[in-house]
């Protein structure tokens, strides 16, 4: 079995491969890297089909990484590794993994015991390995009463890219009144509103700046979120339709 370690930290990257050559003895080849650039090129390079990776690295983050490498060979199972339980990174993760894809989301905060587990769990397996706190963050946004949805959480997205009513229109291929639904249940969620009493009668917040905010504060959205954001819509904007659309 050959695994791959991408970790941008030395200290942390050894620790893994002192985990790793514990718990899977079964493992012939530990090849390492030092970010996700390096990662992928490894990844295809080498063919694996076992990663694990932290999720913040520089030049190419752990989700940039994880979704070249399933682009590539979808049936690759990737541990995270992460000091981060953000609900941004939850649903990042959870956007991109191919259908029947085994994964695992561990904190590093997690006993080295729990480590060694959750890495047979996924790698000999194939079982899914989720820290108790992310599942917890994953339950609530998957509760539409509590979290955002799906769609609420594009229009968060798009207003954090600065995009109009009328373009997240034409991208989401909704109606002017449908996003204006959607933005007035992000506020209500977010408990986004104006003050109740305003002394000049002007508003005190700009709403949309003001959910922005709030949705950082509460790490719904970071920069890793908001640059795949940023990736996503710069591809959109190359589709003719758009241009047709703008005429």
């Amino acid at each position: 079995m050959d695994i791959l370690l991408i970790e941008d930290d030395p200290v942390h990257r050894a620790f893994l491969k002192e985990v790793i050559e514990v718990a899977l003895p079964e493992c012939t080849r530990l090849l390492e890297a030092e970010d996700g650039q390096v990662g992928e090129r490894l990844a295809q390079e080498f063919g694996v089909t076992h990663v694990v990776m932290d999720l913040q690295m520089p030049r190419r983050t752990g989700v940039e990484a994880a979704r070249s490498i399933w682009r590539d060979r979808p049936e690759t199972s990737i541990m995270f590794w992460s000091n981060y339980a953000d609900e941004a990174y939850v649903r990042g993760i959870s956007r991109i993994v191919p259908e029947g894809a085994a994964y695992g989301y561990i904190l590093k905060t997690a006993s080295e015991e729990r480590l060694r587990l959750a890495l047979r769990s996924l790698f000999i397996e194939q079982q899914c390995v989720i820290d108790r706190e992310v599942r917890g963050v994953q339950q609530k946004s998957q509760n539409h009463l509590l979290g955002l949805t799906d769609t609420e959480y594009e229009v968060l997205q798009d207003i954090a890219l600065g995009l109009t009513d009328r373009t997240i229109a034409q991208r989401r291929n909704l109606s002017l009144r449908s996003v204006q639904n959607r933005l007035q249940q992000l506020y209500e969620k977010l408990g986004v509103r104006q003050p109740l009493e305003e002394s000049d009668g002007n508003p005190a917040f700009n709403l949309r700046a003001r959910a922005v905010n709030v949705a950082l504060l509460r790490k719904l959205l970071n920069r890793t979120a908001l640059e795949q954001a940023e990736i996503e819509l710069q591809e959109w904007l190359k589709n003719p339709r758009f241009d047709y659309l703008q005429r």
